[in-house]
């Protein structure tokens, strides 16, 4: 299996998962070519689009609430043709609560962006999840990767974390330059 490179996606003004984390993100989401996914706050579309060739046969679910981040995920669904991705425009949890009614089940869901709602779509996504599904999540800041553990630790659920911290070499001297660390949460639903 082929991991995107960044250089292959149109990135407009959006924030985009990074290369080396969304290939041990994707990893992480243990999916399969039948998998049905979620990706929630898609960004630039760089999650929904790899977990899409991954998942060719299942179908990958994008949120997204900004307009230039919905528009440049179109872009990039429609430069590799995917036709397994059903775009969602509008807020997080108001999409997640109309798939709760709908009784979609998911085996894995990513969660990018969360714009203050952490708490709510992390209740929301585990009633997503079937049994043994995963969770995702990816976070810059130690304040949300607080609430997410807080969380968790009151839903009895034990996450694996890990920290990511890549470094990109530049010029010719072939300085290295460091990237935000990123912080990748995985859980399955139903281990505690």
């Amino acid at each position: 299996m082929r991991y995107l490179k960044d250089e292959e996606f149109i990135r407009g003004n959006c924030p985009m998962t990074k290369e080396e984390v969304r290939a041990l993100s994707i990893s992480k989401m243990g999916l399969s070519k039948s998998s049905k996914v979620i990706d929630v706050g898609s960004g630039t579309g760089t999650i929904t689009v790899q977990a899409s060739i991954i998942a060719k046969d299942g179908i990958v679910y994008s949120i997204e609430k900004d307009e230039d981040a919905f528009n440049t995920t179109k872009i990039n669904i429609n430069k590799f043709n995917l036709e397994n991705v059903k775009q969602i425009k509008g807020n997080a949890l108001s999409a997640l609560k109309e798939m709760n009614l709908k009784k979609i089940k998911v085996d894995s869901i990513f969660v990018g962006g969360s714009l203050g709602e952490l708490e709510e779509i992390i209740d929301l996504s585990f009633d997503l999840l079937k049994d043994n599904g995963k969770l995702v999540l990816n976070f810059i800041t130690l304040k949300n990767l607080n609430i997410c553990l807080e969380k968790l630790k009151g839903l009895n659920i034990k996450p694996e974390i890990i920290s990511v911290n890549i470094s990109r070499c530049k010029g010719e001297s072939m300085m290295m330059i460091s990237e935000n660390p990123i912080f990748i949460i995985e859980c399955n639903k139903g281990e505690n």
